[in-house]
C-alpha cells in the first residue's frame, strides 16, 4: 500500500494545486501511517456521503439549501462533529482515523465538508483563516462559509466568534494548501515534542504533494541534518535554492546552510 500511496501523492504533486480529489488524498496520506489496513471501508464511506449528496442536489435553490443538506448529511446523518475533548489527540489530522471515529480537527472534517459539497454540485474552498479551519460552498453566485468543527453551522457577522470576524474578507486557498495544513497539523505537534524523525516523514509527505514548495525542502534539510544524514540535507538545500529566488531571503539562508553543510563534507 505505500508504494501505491506513494506514486499516487507523487502524481497529485506534479499535477498542481488542484482541485484535487481531496478526500481521496487525505485518505492516500493517511494510509502511510497505516500499510496494512485496507483502504476499501474508507472509499465506500466516501462513495456514500456522495451519493446522499447526489440524490438531494436537484432540490437545492441556493446556497443556503446546500449547506443545510451538508449539515443534514455529515453532521446527522453520519454523526460527525469536532473533538473538544481531546482536539490534540493525533487520530483527528488522521482521515482515516476521523472517519472511524466520526471526529476531527476543523481542517480534517473541512475536507469531507469539501468532498460532500463538490458532490452536491458546488464549489467548495478553504479558506486562509488562521487557528480555525473553515470552508466557503458556492452555489449560483452565492457563498456562505461554514464551521466544519461545528456542524456545518453558517457563520455571519452575528455568530461568528470575534477570533474569526475577518473570515469573510479571507481569501480561498488551493487544495494543496487545505491538505498541507492537514499535515503541519501533526507534524508541529511533532517537532514540539523533539520528534524529529516524525516531523522529517511528515515533511516528506508533504513535498510529495507540493514539490515545488522550497520552504517544505528548506525544512527537510534541516532536519536531515539535524539527524545526521549530510547527504539528504545537502540534496534537499539544493533543491530549495533552484526552487526559490536569487536574493530572496530564503534564497540566502539556504545558501549560507548548504555552504557551511559542505565545509563539514570535505
Amino acid at each position: 500500500m505505500n508504494n501505491v500511496a506513494t506514486e499516487y501523492l507523487k502524481a497529485i504533486g506534479m499535477a498542481g494545486d488542484g482541485p484535487h480529489d481531496i478526500a481521496r488524498v487525505a485518505l492516500m496520506l493517511a494510509s502511510l501511517d497505516h500499510p496494512k489496513l485496507p483502504l476499501e471501508p474508507s472509499l465506500t464511506h466516501l462513495e456514500e456521503i456522495a451519493a446522499e449528496m447526489d440524490a438531494q442536489a436537484p432540490v437545492l435553490r441556493r446556497v443556503g439549501d446546500g449547506a443545510q443538506l451538508l449539515t443534514a448529511v455529515l453532521a446527522d446523518r453520519f454523526g460527525y462533529d469536532g473533538d473538544r475533548a481531546n482536539y490534540d489527540d493525533p487520530k483527528n489530522a488522521d482521515l482515516i482515523e476521523v472517519m472511524e471515529r466520526r471526529r476531527g480537527l476543523p481542517v480534517a472534517l473541512g475536507i469531507l465538508y469539501m468532498h460532500a459539497a463538490r458532490a452536491g454540485g458546488m464549489k467548495a474552498e478553504g479558506l486562509n483563516t488562521q487557528g480555525h479551519f473553515l470552508v466557503r460552498i458556492t452555489y449560483r453566485h452565492d457563498d456562505v462559509t461554514i464551521d466544519p468543527f461545528n456542524g456545518g453551522a453558517v457563520l455571519s457577522a452575528e455568530n461568528m466568534p470575534t477570533a474569526l470576524r475577518d473570515a469573510g474578507l479571507a481569501e480561498p486557498v488551493s487544495d494543496t494548501d487545505v491538505l498541507l495544513r492537514l499535515q503541519n497539523n501533526p507534524k508541529m505537534r511533532a517537532m514540539q515534542q523533539g520528534d524529529t524523525v516524525r516531523g522529517l516523514e511528515l515533511t516528506r509527505r508533504m513535498a510529495l504533494i507540493a514539490p515545488r514548495r522550497a520552504d517544505l525542502w528548506f525544512d527537510m534539510a534541516r532536519l536531515n541534518e539535524a539527524l545526521g544524514a549530510l547527504g539528504a540535507a545537502r540534496q534537499a538545500y539544493e533543491t530549495c535554492l533552484e526552487l526559490v529566488r536569487t536574493g530572496d531571503v530564503l534564497h540566502n539562508e539556504a545558501a549560507l546552510l548548504l555552504a557551511a553543510l559542505k565545509r563539514r563534507l570535505n
